[in-house]
């Protein structure tokens, strides 16, 4: 899928998140990776296999 050189990270890569942004669409939260990836604002992630990778959230601060 990516044409760059050197190749974006494939999909199943721990570092896939720095893949090269195809397009993205702020409006509705989310952002195409250019190794098919679908990263949403609040940090989860749609795979190109369809997996589904849930938000990774903070620990909330302490009170």
């Amino acid at each position: 899928m990516c044409s760059h050189q050197p190749q974006c990270p494939a999909a199943e890569s721990p570092r896939h998140h720095t893949a090269v942004v195809v397009t993205t669409c702020p409006e509705q939260g989310w952002t195409l990776l250019c190794n098919g990836t679908i990263v949403f604002d609040d940090t989860g992630e749609l795979l190109p296999d369809g997996r589904v990778v849930g938000p990774r959230r903070a620990p909330a601060p302490a009170v």
